[in-house]
């Protein structure tokens, strides 16, 4: 897949990273949003790290955020000749953990309107959690996603039965 290079945030990207993620004491959204995207060579790095792979790059990625132990948030760019927009979001944490949460910007944008962060929609191992929607991200899915709303889950499952394969695609990388 040939991939520009460029690590600015698309216009609705970056306006969703600038609205402040409240963690709360883990009641809320734990997500720490970069202002541009990873570089190659730092992507690359950290992938190799993770992966325990010297072999493998980070090309496939653009990653634009972490939770607090350190998992990223990021592209997966998988889909040959589309743009960053239709490409879909992917959690990888520092534990190991994968997921694909969003089929596109669209869906992730819609995700973050509802209260869910990349680590909460990947992961749902915090019973006491509740997503708490937010007004200003839910504004900003209506300016670049008008016409998709879809409730959390929704988005999550149907990113998940897009790409079921993921967890073991990521797996077969490592080392």
């Amino acid at each position: 897949m040939t991939q520009t290079d460029d690590r600015q945030f698309p216009a609705p990207l970056a306006a969703a990273m600038a609205v402040a993620f409240d963690y709360d004491g883990g009641e809320g959204v734990d997500f720490e949003p970069f202002a541009a995207f990873l570089s190659a060579e730092e992507t690359t790095d950290w992938f190799r790290a993770w992966t325990g792979n010297g072999e493998v790059s980070g090309d496939d990625f653009r990653i634009f955020g972490q939770d607090g132990s350190g998992g990223y948030a990021a592209f997966w760019l998988i889909r040959p000749a589309r743009a960053l927009a239709d490409q879909p979001v992917v959690f990888l944490g520092s534990e190991g953990e994968t997921g694909v949460i969003a089929r596109d910007m669209s869906d992730f944008l819609w995700l973050l309107a509802h209260g869910f962060g990349p680590r909460e929609a990947a992961t749902q191992y915090e019973p006491s959690w509740a997503p708490r929607p937010n007004q200003d991200l839910t504004a900003i899915a209506e300016q670049f996603a008008p016409g998709r709303r879809r409730s959390a889950a929704a988005v999550i499952e149907l990113a998940t039965r897009e790409f079921p394969d993921f967890d073991d695609t990521i797996m077969e990388l490592c080392r």
